[in-house]
């Protein structure tokens, strides 16, 4: 099953490329950074524990759990109102209701160009409009994600919250937010706005505790040799190719490496 929203970062490519190895069995899957949650609905789960520390996103993820025919009702309104105007329009507007914010999200996730989640010193959505005209399919429904995310609990809370819930039987996936296109030049200074160093550290911590506990666990993170340092003699590593897809100009779509730690207690 692939993921209802695009998400900057997230592991749809790594899911499709096979390079992922998930354990061969597992009781539950454990993300404490969700984003589009490609691995989720790739494995679709028996039980899971999902978070990420984004409201906005996790209200989407209740939402489509709990309310999915009254959501899809609206992101059909949003697909006949669909122009630039409407747009940068409802990038503006705040709802009291939890469906329409939902469905905002969605909806800007869809629109916006490249799928990128970027909010301003205020918190405000600031990303410009792509070149989708489609944003809902007319067959597009969204109750099979709601049969599958019935299975999961979901909380908006610190990665090091879900983590520490972890232990014998779960299988811990760990996405932190980095990017890697600074690997080889300037890598903290960019990285450091995203995912301080200090966090980094407070989550191999934690997986190491976890794995400890009985877990299975595999961290992504930027291919850098400060990251590959961290988790000397804790983890087997591998560097795994893939295409940057985020540059506006397919001529700047370069070939690049991300780390993938799998930590052995």
């Amino acid at each position: 099953m692939l993921p209802f929203l695009k998400w900057a970062g997230g592991k749809r490519w790594l899911v499709q490329s096979g390079q992922l190895n998930v354990p061969s069995s597992y009781d539950r899957l454990v993300e404490p950074f969700l984003g589009g949650a490609a691995v989720f609905f790739s494995l679709e789960p028996a039980r899971a524990l999902l978070s990420d520390i984004n409201p906005e996103l996790i209200e989407a993820y209740h939402v489509v759990r709990d309310d999915p025919d009254r959501l899809k009702v609206v992101l059909e309104w949003h697909q006949e109102k669909h122009s630039r105007e409407h747009y940068y329009e409802i990038r503006q507007k705040r709802y009291k209701d939890a469906v329409w914010r939902a469905a905002r999200t969605l909806y800007l996730n869809r629109a916006c160009w490249n799928g990128l989640y970027r909010v301003n010193q205020r918190g405000e959505f600031n990303v410009p409009i792509g070149t989708k005209t489609r944003i809902i399919e007319h067959d597009e429904g969204f109750s099979e994600f709601a049969n599958v995310l019935a299975k999961a609990d979901i909380f908006c809370q610190d990665f090091e919250v879900t983590i520490n819930n972890s232990g014998q039987g779960d299988f811990l996936f760990v996405d932190p937010p980095y990017t890697v296109k600074h690997n080889m030049n300037g890598f903290l200074k960019y990285n450091e706005a995203i995912f301080t160093w200090e966090d980094q550290v407070r989550l191999r911590d934690s997986c190491v505790r976890a794995a400890e506990r009985g877990a299975k666990v595999i961290v992504t993170n930027a291919d850098h040799e400060s990251v590959r340092q961290l988790y000397t003699d804790i983890a087997d590593y591998s560097s795994i190719c893939r295409t940057s897809v985020l540059a506006g100009n397919a001529d700047y779509r370069t070939k690049t490496t991300e780390a993938v730690f799998r930590i052995i207690h």
